[in-house]
């Protein structure tokens, strides 16, 4: 037993900074997530929900201790709606790859239609006005500046957007992406989860040649009107 808390509890000093290897390891996990994404690979999601389950131990200080000795409940909580949401989206492209001829990818991108647009970003602004009282009322274990609680609001509630977006195969995912990326790094690195701050950086490159990426397939794959998609319809 003594092994496996050393293993938990294992960290690197960067400059002065202790940072633990499971915050390190579940970013690695969630890179290697995102590029299965990006490729359309149904193992996207499994290693998704590895990354998540690490990260959730070390965003969540109030129960497992971290280095900075804070808790971000929104980046906690988001990791637990990560893996509600990996689950349905590994089991709806596993059911998507068996019905197609080949054993290339599981899906084939499109853009939401303008309903299905509408209904995610009414979820986005609503759910973030009620994550950030909820967050607030909580509190964050310090003395936390409301602007702290609106943009943790904000990347949970584009996370859980984001991920059902990826499920459904929607080139809108890549954009709900940015939109988390370009509140998410100032976040981290205010907060000293500088892995977690780098991965995000990084994702923002990724995440724009996904977007090209997925752009062109769903140009070029695009489902004949008589059959759209299964991907469309399928729940």
């Amino acid at each position: 037993m003594n092994v496996l808390e050393r293993l938990f509890d294992a960290q690197l000093t960067i400059f002065g900074q202790g940072i633990l290897w499971r915050e390190i390891v579940g970013n690695v996990f969630g890179f290697a997530s995102a590029i299965g994404g990006l490729q359309r690979r149904v193992w996207a999601w499994p290693a998704g929900i590895v990354g998540n389950a690490l990260l959730f131990t070390v965003f969540f200080g109030v129960a497992f201790t971290n280095p900075q000795h804070e808790t971000l409940f929104g980046q906690a909580a988001r990791q637990v709606f990560f893996i509600v949401t990996s689950i349905y989206g590994w089991w709806r492209w596993r059911q998507l790859k068996g019905r197609r001829n080949d054993d290339s990818r599981a899906i084939t991108p499109r853009w939401a239609t303008a309903a299905e647009r509408l209904h995610y970003v009414a979820f986005w602004v609503g759910g973030v006005v009620i994550a950030q009282w909820a967050f607030a009322a909580v509190g964050a274990g310090w003395p936390a500046p409301r602007w702290y609680y609106w943009a943790d609001a904000w990347i949970f509630v584009g996370s859980i957007v984001a991920t059902y977006a990826m499920a459904r195969g929607w080139n809108d995912f890549w954009l709900a992406w940015i939109g988390v990326d370009v509140v998410g790094v100032p976040l981290l690195v205010h907060s000293r989860f500088y892995p977690s701050a780098v991965l995000y950086a990084v994702y923002a490159g990724l995440v724009l040649y996904g977007f090209f990426v997925w752009l062109r397939v769903s140009r070029v794959e695009a489902s004949p009107p008589g059959a759209l998609t299964e991907q469309v319809t399928a729940r």
